[in-house]
């Protein structure tokens, strides 16, 4: 049998400091200053912060930037505990185990790339410009909102500088106007968003029609999920260890995984940051993700929101 990929490294905080009050960027490095595992631009990374609590964080620094990851964290007084846990918890010092990194953004080289964020949304931009900026291109716009002050404008100077970010204060002016902004983009650009929930909810019904290659959204904050009342039980099969179990609808598959102590981590709960995303050997699985395209779905699941449409589910696990 084949060892098992690592699935998290150690790293420490080596600094802290607070861009704007509210929200904190941390830096993780390795406490022997290797340097980390490679990431693509808009690549996100999850925190393991102890019993059992895991957030999912896009990374803020240059793919080329390898001795360290950025991220930045905004507290959310009515959240699930993550950011409470950073903000006040987690200090210089402090060693944290980290996934490795996934996912991120790719650009196109042959249109435009028009970025639109909300408040802390643009971290994954912040990564992917940098890496645009370092290798020369320029083919970029970021549109930017905030309720005041934007919190890591130090991170974008350069290109603050050189008219490609457009910063909106919604305090004192409109949010981005995404129907003129989108609507004026020829076939060849392509658009990303990441942000509030409504704003998600307007990128997506804009761009519906536009093919998939030509639009990318970044959701951290799960949709409410759908409860499926003619849910029937199924067996779940861990391939590895052979364990299994039956999966009731009462329970869910999480809840069944971690009584079988199977090797998941589960972070949004909703099936939007890839924590969970698992191998799948026998089913099919009931995918109901937000992550994951039809090629992909082919192999793996998310499980945190997945079920199964027939009688038995075998996870590479």
């Amino acid at each position: 049998m084949a060892a098992r990929p690592i699935k998290t490294v150690s790293v420490v905080v080596s600094a802290i400091d607070e861009p704007l009050p509210g929200v904190k960027r941390f830096v993780l490095s390795d406490q022997d200053h290797w340097p980390l595992p490679p990431f693509t631009p808009g690549a996100h990374i999850d925190l393991h912060l102890g019993g059992g609590l895991v957030r999912t964080y896009s990374l803020c620094n240059a793919p080329s930037d390898r001795n360290r990851y950025v991220i930045a964290v905004k507290h959310e007084v009515a959240g699930r505990g993550g950011s409470a846990f950073v903000h006040e918890r987690l200090d210089v010092g402090a060693s944290i185990g980290v996934s490795l990194p996934r996912g991120g953004i790719r650009t196109t080289d042959t249109g435009m790339n028009v970025f639109i964020a909300g408040g802390i949304g643009v971290t994954p931009f912040i990564s992917t410009i940098c890496d645009l900026e370092l290798r020369g291109q320029t083919n970029y716009v970021l549109h930017w909102s905030s309720a005041g002050a934007p919190s890591l404008v130090d991170m974008l100077g350069d290109a603050i500088a050189a008219g490609r970010v457009r910063l909106y204060d919604t305090r004192v002016e409109s949010a981005p106007d995404m129907d003129a902004i989108l609507n004026a983009c020829d076939g060849n650009a392509k658009a990303y968003c990441c942000g509030p929930v409504r704003m998600l909810d307007v990128f997506e019904r804009i761009v519906e029609g536009w093919p998939d290659a030509r639009k990318h959204i970044e959701r951290f904050t799960p949709p409410k999920p759908v409860e499926d009342t003619d849910a029937a039980p199924y067996t779940v099969v861990l391939a590895r260890s052979g364990k299994e179990a039956i999966v009731e609808p009462n329970v869910g598959l999480v809840a069944t995984l971690e009584a079988l102590g199977a090797d998941v981590s589960v972070s949004c709960g909703g099936g939007v940051c890839g924590a969970c995303r698992t191998t799948w050997l026998e089913g099919p699985p009931i995918h109901r993700d937000r992550v994951l395209s039809p090629e992909e779905r082919a192999q793996d699941v998310m499980v945190c929101v997945a079920g199964c449409a027939g009688s038995r589910l075998v996870l590479d696990l």
